[in-house]
C-alpha cells in the first residue's frame, strides 16, 4: 500500500536545490575526536546518490549540549566524504549569512554540510510544524530550497525544527532510510506470520510497557520476553523479591510507577509475558548466578542467567519474527554481556529479525552480526515508539506536507 507521505519516486531533484535532515549523530573518541562508528553515515548513502543531480544541504547533529561529543560538524564532514565520494564541503554556520552565501554559491552536485543544528537553542524545543515554521531557522534558509527530505529516521520520534518545520513551507518527503525503516516496521505490525516474538530489554522501561500493551492486545507478538532493567520491573510486579540494590536502580531511575502497570499487563496477558527464570548478580564485579526463588540477595542484578538465556535463545530461534530491542544486561563489562549476545545470536536464527537501534544495534556490531539479520535500526527511541503504536511527529508531518503539496507536483 502506497503511503501517505512522499516518497522520492515522487520527486524530480535535478537541476533542485534540495535539504536534507541526516541522522548521522555518531559515537566520538573523547581524547581524539575520531568518529568511532560510520554505520550511520553509510546508512544514508543511497539516498544521497539520488541527489547526486541536485545542489544538496544537509542539516544534522551531534550529541546534545552538556555531552563531551557536542562538537561542530567537521569531522562529519569529512567522514561523509569518503562515504559517499562526493566532495562534502563543511559550514561553520547554520542559517546565517555564511551559510546562505554558501548555499547561494552552489553548483549542480555539490553537497553541503550545515553546522551542528542543536547549536541553534530552539532546534530541541516540542512545538508542532506551523510553530517551527515560525523560527528563525525555518523562515532563514526555507526560501534558498526546492524541496525538503527527511531521512533522520533516528530523531522522528522528536518535534524538532530541523524534523517538522519545513515540512509546512516545502514540498517534503522521506528518504530512502526512513522510507526503509517505516516500512519494515510496519510489515510488522501488520504481518499474519507467526510465532512472532519481541524480545524487550534495556532501561526504557516507559516505551516497554506501551510496546507490550499494544502488540499483545492486537495479537501482533505471541509472546513477549522481557530482560534488562525492563525484566527488573516486571519480576518486582510479579512478586519476585529483586533486592534492595536492583529497587535501588529502579527508584533512582524513576520507574517505580511502572511496577503497578506491569503488574496488570501480567495479570491481562498471564504466560504471554516471558519473566526470566534465574539471574546474574554482581558480586564485587563478578558474576553469580541466582534463581529468581532465591531473592533476595544483597547485590544488584546486572543480567538475566544461564537458564533464562538458554530458554529464551530456544524461543527466539524458533520465531518467524523476531523484534529485539535493549540490552538483556550491562554488556559493557564482560562478565555480564552474555545475555545480550547470545539472544542476539537467537535472533539471526530466526526467519526475520529486526534489531532496535541504541544499545541493541551496538552490541550487535560489537560481536559481528549486523549482516545476519534482516533489518536493523537506525533509531532506537523511535523504533520503539513506533512498536508502541504511537504516530511520530516526523512521520506525521510528512503526511500533511503531501496533502499540502499533491496538487502542486
Amino acid at each position: 500500500m502506497k503511503p501517505a507521505y512522499l516518497t522520492m519516486d515522487d520527486l524530480d531533484v535535478n537541476g533542485k536545490t534540495v535539504l536534507i535532515r541526516l541522522d548521522i549523530n555518531s559515537p566520538i573518541d573523547p581524547h581524539t575526536g575520531k568518529i568511532l562508528d560510520d554505520k550511520r553515515f553509510r546508512s544514508h548513502a543511497d539516498t544521497l546518490k539520488e541527489l547526486e543531480g541536485a545542489r544538496t544541504v544537509v542539516l544534522a547533529h551531534q550529541s546534545r549540549p552538556g555531552k563531551s561529543d557536542f562538537t561542530t560538524m567537521e569531522p562529519h564532514a569529512k567522514l561523509l566524504d569518503r562515504i559517499v565520494r562526493q566532495d562534502v564541503t563543511y559550514v561553520d554556520d547554520i542559517f546565517g549569512s555564511h551559510a546562505q552565501q554558501s548555499i547561494d554559491k552552489m553548483d549542480v552536485g555539490e553537497l553541503l554540510l550545515l553546522e551542528n543544528v542543536r547549536f541553534y537553542s530552539e532546534e530541541k524545543m516540542e512545538r508542532s510544524p506551523e510553530e517551527h515554521a515560525g523560527t528563525h531557522l525555518v523562515r532563514n534558509l526555507a526560501p534558498k530550497f526546492d524541496l525538503f527530505i527527511n531521512d533522520a529516521f533516528g530523531t522522528a520520534h522528536r518535534s524538532h525544527a530541523s524534523s517538522v518545520g519545513f515540512t509546512p513551507v516545502l514540498p517534503s518527503a522521506a528518504g530512502r532510510l526512513m522510507e526503509k525503516e517505516v516500512t519494515t516496521l510496519n510489515k510488522i505490525l501488520t504481518s499474519a506470520d507467526h510465532p512472532c516474538i519481541f524480545v524487550l530489554g534495556g532501561t526504557k522501561i516507559e516505551n516497554a510497557i506501551d510496546v507490550v500493551q499494544n502488540v499483545l492486545s492486537k495479537d501482533i507478538a505471541d509472546k513477549v520476553l522481557v530482560t534488562g532493567v525492563v525484566a527488573n520491573v516486571f519480576l518486582a510486579a510479579s512478586g519476585a523479591k529483586v533486592g534492595a540494590p536492583t529497587m535501588q536502580v529502579i527508584e533512582k531511575q524513576g520507574y517505580l510507577d511502572m511496577i503497578p502497570k506491569a503488574k496488570a499487563l501480567l495479570k491481562k496477558f498471564g504466560k504471554k509475558i516471558e519473566l526470566p527464570v534465574d539471574v546474574a548478580v554482581s558480586k564485587n564485579g563478578k558474576r553469580v548466578e541466582v534463581n529468581v526463588k532465591e531473592l533476595p540477595v544483597k547485590y544488584p542484578i546486572f543480567d538475566i542467567g544461564l537458564e533464562t538465556i538458554t530458554k529464551f535463545y530456544d524461543e527466539i530461534k524458533k520465531a518467524n519474527i523476531v523484534i529485539l530491542s535493549g540490552s538483556a544486561g550491562v554488556f559493557e563489562d564482560e562478565e555480564f554481556a552474555l545475555g545480550t549476545f547470545e539472544t542476539l545470536e537467537a535472533a539471526t536464527k530466526s526467519k526475520f529479525a529486526v534489531i532496535g537501534g541504541g544499545h541493541s544495534g551496538a552490541a550487535m556490531r560489537k560481536v559481528g552480526l549486523e549482516k545476519k539479520v534482516a533489518h536493523m535500526s537506525t533509531g532506537g527511541g523511535a523504533c520503539i515508539e513506533f512498536l508502541a503504536g504511537r504516530t511520530l511527529p516526523a512521520i506525521a508531518a510528512l503526511n500533511e506536507s503531501a496533502k499540502r503539496f499533491k496538487s502542486k507536483r
